[in-house]
């Protein structure tokens, strides 16, 4: 049976959006919210919402369907962000850096004790995981150190580094959602406020008059000095630029009664060691 062409007839107003959509892909690459389409970021968001629980992970679970959380690792290579605003850029390496943590993670789990120099099952267990592998984002080849070291202190947002979960309780809370260009600033408010609230961030000692702070502030000091020194209370003047920094971040979000505490001044700053315990749902009452 033939079919005479003239008599087919095509209805461009039809075709016409499929057609400006295929331009947009093939001209724009990869360009919508945090660098990715939509769709692809609810990707990252089922990821997390099915196996993130207040800061911990179900990385068994996560372990038995690892194939989507690869092809989202997989599809951040070759993103474009040569005209993303900063809050998509911000959003696209947050939620990449998180997604490599958690896939340096399944990849190994259960993850092997190596040294005794950090707690069993740790991702520090994992030889060279932030500082020696690389991974491919945006067109460029990173270590996770190399990320929050060097990419993340040029948009001049501390609170950033309390959005890294690090794979480890000390870390910040991951969150059960992905980063959203469209809500950046409300998340990075919920994770300051979250600092003061969490043990592994804020301890006030009255007793021993101290406050303990975590290790995030001593390792990303120049970033907080930058951004927060110069908003401590008058009261604080005589502390050092990252005392100042540290108290400008916290004291808004402390309880009356901790204010009033830190208010006389008496008090010794210190760090929390770092808890690089995973931060894992298996075991605890999870999956």
């Amino acid at each position: 049976m033939q079919i005479s062409v003239s008599r087919i007839r095509i209805d461009w107003r039809l075709q016409l959006p499929v057609l400006l959509l295929a331009v947009v892909l093939l001209g724009g690459g990869l360009r919508a919210q945090d660098g990715l389409p939509v769709a692809h970021r609810d990707r990252l968001d089922e990821i997390l919402d099915l196996n993130v629980r207040d800061g911990f992970v179900y990385y068994r679970a996560l372990k038995g369907e690892r194939a989507k959380l690869d092809g989202y690792v997989a599809s951040l290579a070759n993103v474009r962000l040569d005209t993303a605003s900063p809050q998509e850029q911000v959003a696209f390496w947050l939620n990449g850096y998180n997604a490599i943590v958690l896939q340096s993670v399944v990849a190994n789990y259960p993850i092997p004790r190596r040294t005794n120099d950090y707690p069993a099952g740790s991702i520090r267990q994992i030889p060279g995981v932030f500082e020696r592998e690389t991974h491919r984002l945006a067109g460029r080849t990173l270590t996770l150190d190399q990320i929050e070291q060097t990419v993340l202190p040029t948009f001049h947002d501390p609170r950033v580094f309390f959005a890294l979960g690090r794979g480890a309780v000390g870390g910040g809370r991951l969150r059960s959602e992905s980063y959203a260009p469209e809500q950046l600033e409300q998340q990075l408010a919920e994770v300051a406020a979250e600092c003061a609230s969490r043990s592994q961030c804020v301890q006030v000692d009255r007793t021993a008059n101290a406050m303990r702070v975590s290790s995030i502030f001593s390792w990303r000091r120049d970033a907080f000095v930058e951004a927060y020194a110069d908003r401590a209370r008058t009261g604080f003047a005589g502390r050092s630029p990252v005392e100042r920094a540290v108290l400008a971040f916290i004291d808004p979000r402390m309880l009356n009664t901790e204010q009033s505490f830190l208010q006389k001044n008496e008090f010794r700053l210190e760090y929390i060691p770092f808890d690089w315990s995973l931060n894992d749902l298996t075991g605890r009452g999870g999956r």
